[in-house]
């Protein structure tokens, strides 16, 4: 330190100031880290998880947490720049007005739209239908697209283009997710790089170098006591399975793999058999509920059971290929931790190709026109007037009917089963045993509902606020679950691989999002009857009507910009920087090795 500053003293005074500010700057962000390392929510909670079930069902909490701040954002992004503009204009609030373009050459039968709304002397039982369908009362507001039929808001002087803003920030929301779960998975990656090393040089470490001597509070040390020991569980159990598949005979071998196959061909035959249902439940949904609508003013309870027919063919179809393929990989003889993302992308496979289906079956009766007067509209106007609010209802009731799931799977499975083997001595009971945390169901179980919410959200701008309630809650459920129905699990697995193959599932997610959303901008006509793109022929059509409104110098920068002239090279120079990457990783992973025999 004398040296330093004796080192200080010979320097000018701009560079003192320079290495002053930046200890400066160093202190202010290390102290704001450790601030913000308090403010994350459930900090405590997570922790106490930790030591109690081990670092893998710790990940999933986490996991969870990361998806509430998430949801939040994308929430704070939607209301801001496309519902607050929409309600300011509505209420005439700061010199605030609106305008409504009529769409130009469009036959009037296609922007007829009458939503009902439940006016007049309305029993307390049509409110809570409303509430579970997001019809009614729920159909005509802020909710849902249909609500936001303005061209353009005019708040003092400027001119707020709605439609662009309402497709920009569906781009934004979108590759913020997507920027976020890559940072996410690039931090779990770098994880499971160090924990991939030599088994003999990873315990090692754990034993000679894995205590933290700046541990000065009891519970910490407890803790760091207890991550330690299920560390070397996991190293333990995983050199078990290795020396066990060495030590394999051919014919050990052999049936193993005949086993596998035969396994996936069955497994092949569920999905196929889910598919199906889903289609079929679908279509008859949409034909059955429109026609009740329509024809029917007294709704009853099998208009509600029809209108969720989707959800409940979904999720009883995703429960039983859960159970059958979590009893399959029983006999594939998998380690833990492989086992779990095996079974994690089999259930996920169901889960999001089952959303898959059920937008098919969607856009197929959307897009079905047998008559001119439809073919005039680019879309089915009589069963689907507004086709984007009938897609958000249903992205919403699935996010509802999920909710309702996990919790009625808590109060009337896990409880009762945790009396029944706390108080009954019968042998079948206490062979069922306490249940064990199940990471994979749980976290499909979020991924599915996140998945929902990306693809729901530009059909439905405040759905990602009631995602951010339902993880909130589901939280907390699968906390009290946790600490009172559940047992630590008997095979732990390892924290690091967890956290970052569930980001890999969720990004799996996000692709599908992407996909979906991009079929229903880009392709599928745009309803005349409401919502702010109803005056162009596809949601896209707002982009390059709005260049068009540009200079021309800038029109041409862009045009040239999208072009096969700009892309080419572009793409060669990216394949550069890939190939300068990749030797730059060959060349760091030789140091690495090197290092490694030195040590």
């Amino acid at each position: 330190r004398d040296n330093q500053q004796a080192d200080i003293k010979h320097l000018s005074g701009w560079k003192q100031w320079k290495r002053a500010s930046s200890k400066s700057l160093k202190k202010i962000l290390s102290e704001v880290k450790e601030l913000s390392s308090y403010l994350e929510p459930w900090r405590h909670d997570i922790h106490s998880i930790e030591e109690k079930f081990g670092t893998g069902i710790q990940s999933y909490f986490s996991f969870l947490r990361f998806l509430v701040l998430l949801n939040f954002i994308i929430f704070i992004l939607m209301f801001s720049f496309v519902t607050v503009p929409i309600i300011i204009s509505n209420y005439g609030m700061f010199n605030s007005s609106f305008a409504e373009i009529s769409p130009k050459n469009i036959e009037p039968h296609c922007t007829v739209y009458e939503p009902n709304d439940n006016k007049g002397l309305v029993y307390f039982y049509a409110y809570l239908k409303d509430l579970f369908s997001g019809t009614g009362f729920l159909e005509v507001t802020s909710l849902f697209y249909g609500y936001y039929t303005t061209d353009a808001v005019s708040i003092s002087i400027p001119r707020y283009n709605l439609p662009l803003a309402y497709l920009l920030v569906t781009f934004a929301y979108l590759a913020l997710s997507l920027l976020w779960i890559i940072k996410r998975s690039v931090e779990g990656f770098k994880q499971n790089f160090v924990h991939d090393e030599d088994p003999f040089q990873s315990y090692c470490n754990k034993v000679f170098a894995g205590w933290e001597f700046c541990i000065t509070d009891p519970n910490a040390a407890r803790l760091k006591h207890r991550s330690l020991l299920s560390d070397l569980q996991v190293n333990l159990e995983e050199e078990r399975l290795r020396r066990k598949r060495g030590d394999r005979t051919m014919k050990e071998k052999l049936r193993i793999y005949s086993l596998r196959i035969f396994i996936n061909i069955i497994v092949i035959a569920v999905l196929s058999g889910c598919f199906y249902s889903i289609y079929r439940a679908t279509v008859f949904s949409q034909e059955n509920s429109s026609v009740s609508m329509r024809h029917d003013i007294r709704t009853d309870s099998a208009n509600i059971l029809v209108q969720y027919l989707p959800s409940v063919v979904i999720t009883l179809a995703s429960f039983i290929a859960t159970q059958i393929f979590s009893f399959l990989i029983t006999f594939e003889d998998y380690s833990p931790v492989f086992e779990i993302r095996l079974t994690l992308m089999r259930c996920v496979f169901v889960r999001l190709a089952n959303i898959v289906v059920l937008l098919f079956s969607l856009w197929n009766q959307i897009s079905y026109c047998d008559t001119d007067k439809c073919k005039a509209c680019g879309y089915n106007y009589k069963l689907y007037p507004c086709w984007e609010t009938d897609v958000g209802q249903e992205m919403y009731k699935l996010m509802i009917f999920d909710f309702f799931i996990i919790l009625a799977v808590t109060l009337f499975v896990d409880f009762p089963r945790k009396f029944l083997v706390t108080h009954c001595s019968c042998k079948p009971v206490q062979w069922c045993g306490l249940q064990e945390f199940a990471i994979s169901d749980n976290v499909l179980e979020i991924i599915y509902g996140q998945t929902i919410c990306w693809i729901g959200t530009f059909f439905s701008p405040l759905l990602p606020a009631i995602a951010t309630i339902k993880y909130s809650i589901i939280f907390y459920i699968k906390k009290i679950s946790l600490i009172h129905t559940c047992k630590p699990a008997a095979r732990p697995i390892r924290a690091s691989s967890a956290n970052f193959f569930f980001l890999v599932v969720l990004l799996i997610g996000l692709v599908l999002a992407f996909v979906s959303l991009g079929i229903s901008i880009a392709y599928i006509s745009s309803s005349k009857a409401c919502g702010p793109f109803r005056t162009f022929n596809t949601s896209w059509a707002v982009v390059p009507d709005t260049i068009l409104r540009f200079p021309v110098g800038l029109q041409k920068v862009l045009y040239g910009i999208a072009s096969e002239a700009f892309a080419v090279p572009f793409f060669m120079v990216i394949c550069l920087f890939m190939f300068y990457f990749i030797a730059l990783a060959g060349a760091h992973k030789q140091v690495v090795e090197q290092l490694r025999e030195q040590l």
